[in-house]
């Protein structure tokens, strides 16, 4: 049995573990040569998070999937570099948008740049990530754009708040659905797609990628309240600095609405003010970290995490196949 891939992923198949470590080498070499540039300062900031490292969740997730068709397609790479690509722009983007100083244990790129060199850098690698995608055939340029588009409007919808009536939690999952679990999802598409499995295990590997991108999210949730920054190479606390609400907060304002609770109220009333104080910041956390909601959160990410694993399975019993279900279980413990 060898760790591969993000969160100590353990696989026993000798052949399958050799495939997938030869695929995500391939990726990172892909990316590298993907985030070059003739203009040395654009190399420099377009690899500052792929040289930082990070999970590499989604190319994982490609070659897993692949294991379903035949491994060794050559789209398989390329499409793994083209999600993994489109990710490391979003998070570029994502860090102007909340001001983050930390990412993957360095310096966010607007930090050490500023904010327009960081978006101008996210949407260089928007372009490269488009230029692989073009040798990948019309239908991969369809699928990679549908889901660019739910990841956008995801983060709009979030951005907006729900509309009026709408229960907050529902429109919070629904943001997730888009802004995470689509490209994980596309992750999933491709590499099944990519490596010729039929359309029902196309089919089924995209929904396990959407509703195990929405468990991920819902994980990184729960850390970005109950971590500190060594574990999860993030500023602790960064939505809640920002006043975005995810779900051990809506799980809190959903409790002090339906008890009254006279200390669940006092804790909305923390959270409303302004935390971009840190005395407040860290008095929040703390008491976050103490509060059932959290909990609830948690519980929340093993539903989504067992509603994946539930997706595989109409798929045929093997290495690869116990390898996703793995993943649930792993995506979970991040959690706690």
């Amino acid at each position: 049995m060898t760790v591969v891939g993000p969160f100590g992923l353990s696989v026993r198949d000798q052949a399958l573990e050799a495939d997938v470590q030869a695929g995500l080498a391939a990726v990172e070499e892909g990316l590298l040569e993907a985030t070059k540039s003739e203009v040395p300062f654009i190399t420099e900031a377009a690899q500052h998070l792929v040289r930082a490292g990070g999970k590499r969740f989604r190319p994982l997730l490609v070659m897993l999937a692949a294991q379903f068709g035949d491994p060794y397609a050559p789209g398989i790479v390329p499409s793994a570099v083209v999600v993994e690509l489109t990710h490391l722009a979003t998070l570029y983007h994502d860090d102007v948008m909340d001001d983050a100083e930390v990412r993957r244990g360095v310096a966010s790129a607007n930090q050490r740049w500023g904010n327009s060199v960081a978006v101008l850098t996210g949407d260089f690698l928007f372009a490269r990530a488009s230029y692989i995608l073009a040798d990948l055939g019309p239908e991969a340029v369809r699928i990679q754009a549908e889901a660019f588009e739910r990841l956008v409007t995801g983060q709009i919808l979030e951005t907006a708040g729900p509309s009026e009536g709408r229960d907050p939690v529902d429109h919070y999952l629904d943001v997730l659905r888009g802004k995470t679990g689509s490209l994980v999802a596309v992750a999933c598409r491709f590499g099944a797609m990519m490596s010729g499995a039929d359309e029902s295990a196309v089919n089924v590997l995209t929904q396990y990628g959407e509703r195990l991108g929405v468990a991920f999210q819902l994980a990184d949730d729960v850390l970005d309240i109950a971590s500190d920054s060594h574990e999860s190479g993030k500023t602790p606390g960064t939505d809640l600095r920002e006043g975005i609400p995810t779900l051990p907060v809506l799980r809190l304002r959903e409790r002090a609405a339906r008890l009254g609770l006279a200390e669940d109220i006092a804790l909305c009333e923390l959270l409303d003010s302004d935390l971009t104080d840190d005395a407040r910041h860290a008095e929040a956390l703390t008491r976050l970290r103490e509060h059932p909601a959290l909990e609830q959160a948690r519980r929340d990410t093993v539903c989504y995490a067992e509603s994946a694993r539930a997706a595989l399975g109409p798929l045929p019993d093997g290495d690869a196949k116990a390898s996703l279900v793995e993943l649930c279980d792993l995506v979970v413990h991040r959690a706690g």
